[in-house]
This record gives structure tokens, C-alpha cells and sequence, in this order.
């Protein structure tokens, strides 16, 4: 049985629903981390409503933090915990995925999964294992999870936009070519990549401006 998300959402700017962002937080953090940037993406997104889930697991000794799955070189899980909890996380993901665009009723090429750092590894383990397309992800200083899978386990390949600090260390920057090289092998076509200079692992104002670029241009919004 999947976990019911609790979400933030801020309405769009025209009182129109034509695309959804949904912001994925990262580690330790809630909905509210992200929502803040909708501030500055509204007025160029006129018509877009923006969300952000929970993660489903509340941290202990985090007050109000989440983990969408356990870390074990953070929290000292087992592997095999960590790999339990992607799953069932994931499963909790696409039900509030599927329930929001009906109760929107959105397609999912009206929609773009917005990630920072284990935020970022759902977005990018969840959507190309969704059978329908979701217009675009947007990965902030993460890392693609389970690499060597993907090619077997890929079913849809919307593009992908990936930004990372130069000077991160907590996910490594390393880990962006990585990403890419991972992609482009299991068959995609549109993988986009900006490094931040100067910025350690956070969302600076040069790689939102590429962030609201490319879903304008590359998924439509």
C-alpha cells in the first residue's frame, strides 16, 4: 500500500492550470524548501501551478525533515534498506504523480519533476520508469541512482536538464558527467548539463535562469 503524500501548492499567477512543476526537496529538508522558488518562476510561468510533496519518511532528530529513502553513509542503514526504501518511495511518488494530474487534469507532458539532490535521484529513477512521458526533469546536485539498470529498465525518455555546483561537498560534482554519460547510453536524445562556478551544493540564481529556459524551450511551458 502506498504512503499519501502531504503537499504545498502555490496557485498559477493566471488562475489557469496549463503545466505543473513538482518540486522534489532533498534529504532533512520538507515541501517548503522549494516552494520559495516559485516566487521568481511565476511571473514567467504565468499559467503554471506549483506543487511540492513530503517526502514520506519524517527523520528523527530532523525537526520537520523528510527522506524520500535512507542514506547509510548519513544515518547508517544497510544497503539493503536504502534499496527498500527507493522502492517504496518510488511507489508513493507515481500514486501522487497520477492522482495530481487527474484531480488536475494535466497530462503528463503538462508536467516537470523539479529535484534537489535525493530529491534529483527520485526524479530521475521515478520518470523514465513511467509509461507515460512527463514533459521535462530539472536535476539540481543529485545523482542518477542504480546506473548500470536503467538501460533495461527505461521506458520513457523526456528530457533532461542537469545543474551542479563545481564546488559541491555533499553529492559530488562529479557525479553530473556521470549522469549524462548514463543517459545518453540508455538512449536519450536531449540531455542538457550547466555547472554553477563558485557554488556548493545549492541552487544559484545562474542555474535557475537555465532551469526556467529549458522548460520553456525543451518542455513547453
Amino acid at each position: 500500500m502506498t504512503r499519501v503524500l502531504k503537499s504545498e501548492r502555490r496557485a498559477p499567477l493566471s488562475g489557469d492550470v496549463r503545466s505543473i512543476v513538482v518540486f522534489l526537496h532533498g534529504y532533512g529538508a520538507n515541501a517548503a524548501d522549494l516552494m520559495g522558488l516559485a516566487d521568481p518562476l511565476t511571473e514567467h510561468l504565468p499559467d503554471t501551478l506549483f506543487v511540492a510533496p513530503n517526502a514520506p519518511e519524517a527523520i528523527p532528530g530532523y525537526a520537520g525533515g523528510y527522506q524520500w529513502f535512507p542514506i547509510p553513509w548519513i544515518d547508517g542503514s544497510s544497503e539493503e534498506e536504502a534499496e527498500r526504501g527507493l522502492i517504496a518511495a518510488s511507489a508513493d511518488l507515481n500514486a501522487y504523480l497520477d492522482a495530481l494530474m487527474v484531480d488536475e487534469d494535466v497530462l503528463p507532458e503538462q508536467v516537470v519533476l523539479f529535484g534537489f539532490s535525493q530529491g534529483t535521484m527520485m526524479a530521475l529513477h521515478v520518470a523514465p520508469r513511467r509509461e507515460d512521458e512527463v514533459a521535462g526533469i530539472v536535476a539540481f546536485s543529485g545523482r542518477l541512482l542504480n546506473p548500470e539498470v536503467l538501460a533495461d529498465e527505461v521506458v520513457s525518455r523526456p528530457p533532461v536538464l542537469l545543474i551542479h555546483g563545481d564546488i559541491d561537498d555533499v553529492v559530488p560534482p562529479e557525479s553530473l558527467p556521470q549522469a549524462a554519460e548514463a543517459l545518453q547510453g540508455a538512449g536519450w536524445k536531449d540531455v542538457f548539463a550547466h555547472i554553477m562556478e563558485g557554488t556548493a551544493h545549492g541552487i544559484a540564481q545562474d542555474g535557475l535562469s537555465v532551469a526556467l529556459a529549458f522548460m520553456r524551450d525543451k518542455a513547453g511551458f
